[in-house]
Formats: structure tokens, sequence, C-alpha cells
């Protein structure tokens, strides 16, 4: 069930009713406002349009949504891909006008050579689980051309969970990171599947990466404890 590009269609098609609610294992109900994935450069947020302006090279737009990075790189002469593994938002991406497209999920994606791998709305996000994310950032690596470079995003939830005295966090006991959390969307009465979604800490994440042997750097902090990182392969 593609609840994400149902709704994406409707708005490209003139049939905007009603946004994306979201529901999540922080019990937290939310909106997902389908107008806001069709936002022009001016629209984004500051962390975004810092992402775009070290873009690259060829890229790879992964979870492109509604091609809205993908049409601002292309319009700004870059050879740009839009990846997502939902049918309809890649409909509506050619229906942008974005040149080039696939319907996949990332790691059956099997292209390399490009410059710039970019990962935004915590696009870093769709590894899942945490114990996934060494595996993702291998494949991602071998997407890279020599002086690639990957490009994400992602926020610190911590500050979702209760702190105690001694300045920790009471994190749930069967919970293996907290960062792991699992959604589930809801359009027009119609609920898609549970599927994993990883938020990572910066240490986290650059842990991972050496693992890797990626470099891994903080580019911007946004408002909402999320935040823009660069990897890129190390040089021996």
């Amino acid at each position: 069930m593609d609840i994400l590009g149902s709704a994406l269609l409707d708005f490209q098609e003139g049939n905007y009713s009603e946004d994306i609610t979201t529901f999540s294992s922080l019990d937290e109900e939310d909106v997902l406002a389908i107008p806001y994935l069709f936002r022009d450069f001016e629209k984004m947020p500051l962390i975004e349009q810092k992402a775009l302006a070290f873009c690259k090279g060829k890229v790879l737009d992964v979870g492109c949504g509604a091609g809205s990075h993908s049409i601002y790189l292309q319009k700004n002469g870059f050879n740009v891909m839009g990846l997502d593994q939902s049918e309809g938002a890649i409909q509506v991406c050619r229906a942008r006008g974005i040149k080039r497209t696939v319907c996949t999920e990332f790691l059956n994606f099997f292209e390399t050579g490009f410059d710039t791998i970019l990962l935004l709305m915590n696009g870093i996000g769709i590894s899942g689980k945490l114990e996934k994310l060494a595996e993702f950032l291998k494949h991602a690596k071998k997407r890279l051309s020599p002086n690639g470079q990957i490009l994400l995003e992602s926020s610190d939830i911590i500050y979702m969970f209760e702190k105690e005295e001694d300045g920790g966090y009471w994190i749930p006991g069967d919970v293996d990171y907290y960062g792991e959390v699992q959604f589930q969307m809801s359009y027009k009465n119609e609920k898609g599947p549970i599927f994993d979604w990883l938020y990572l800490d910066f240490e986290t994440l650059a842990a991972y990466a050496e693992g890797e042997n990626l470099h891994c750097e903080m580019i911007a902090k946004g408002d909402h404890y999320d935040y823009l990182a660069r990897l890129s392969p190390k040089k021996y």
C-alpha cells in the first residue's frame, strides 16, 4: 500500500483534501502536510538549503519524495537522479519534469559513480535499525565516485525521553537504541504497513562511519536537534 504515493499523486493532480497522519512508537500522533513536500527552495529549512549548496557533480537523491530537492538541482544544471521506493512518488517526480528517476529500495540500487548521495529529511532513517546501519553505509560508499560524498540529515531525539536527576535519560529496557522508532501512516481512512525508522545522534553516526573508513564531519545544526553531516571515503 503506497500511502505516501497516493497522497502525492492527489496533490499533483489537484485533488488535495487532507494530509497524512503518522503514528509512532513514541506514542505520538502527527501530521505530514502534503503541500510542504512540494516546497520550493525559498521555503526549505536553512539546513536543506545548505545541503543543496554542498552538492557537487552527479547526484543521487535518495528518498526523493515529490522531488523538490531534485528539481532545484536539475534547474541549476546538476545531473541528478531521484530514487524512491514509492511508485506514486516517482510518478509525481516524472510529472514535475525530473529527467532521471528510479523506483526501488536503495539497497537494491547498484549504479555507481555518484559524486553526491543526498539523504535529506532524516534520509538516513531508511536504514531502519542501528544493526543495519553498517550495511547501509557500506552500500552507499560503493555507489560513490572516488571523491564522492554522502550528505545526510538526521536528529538526536534523546530530548524526547525523561531526564533523570543525575543528568541521564530514562530509556525503556526493551529498546536496543533510543533512536529506533516504528511508524505507520494513514491517509483517507487507509493505513499503511508499520515500518522501522532510525534517528541517529552524531557521535553514533561518526563511530559507524569510522567502521566503514568514512570521514564524518558536522556541516550544520538545525533548530530542532537536527544536523547535516558529510561522509566521504578516507584517503590513504
